[in-house]
């Protein structure tokens, strides 16, 4: 197994790695919208976080259209349109996903997305 450490995408805010290569995959932990510039949400509407969690993901270390599978977690099931409309812009290959409304999200953020892709 390799960890990735990349200053392109948030550090973690807990005991864990930004991601795990393994076996040929990439393994995301989920990505919020922190910037990683400023190490902060910056961020406020729906499709900005979506497209901040996107680039994130972007970061680390393998092409978009590699992904697999995504598990996806919106703070408000009624973001779920705005939140595709952005997510397919990035996801074009259409990869396997599931996608739930949770309680809450760190940071107070609006959605959360991780990824296993082929490296």
């Amino acid at each position: 197994m390799e960890y990735v450490a990349t200053n392109n995408a948030p550090g973690a805010i807990g005991p864990y790695s930004q991601a795990v290569k393994a076996n040929g995959f990439l393994f995301t932990s989920g990505q919020i919208a922190i910037n990683p510039a400023t190490n902060t949400v910056e961020a406020k509407t729906i499709e900005e976080q979506t497209t901040q969690v996107c680039e994130n993901l972007k970061a680390a270390g393998t092409a978009m259209d590699k992904v697999v599978k995504t598990v996806c977690f919106l703070a408000d099931i009624n973001d779920f349109a705005k939140f595709n409309e952005i997510y397919g812009e990035y996801f074009t290959s259409k990869p396997a996903r599931s996608c739930v409304a949770v309680k809450d999200l760190p940071k107070g953020v609006l959605c959360e997305v991780e990824v296993i892709a082929e490296l």
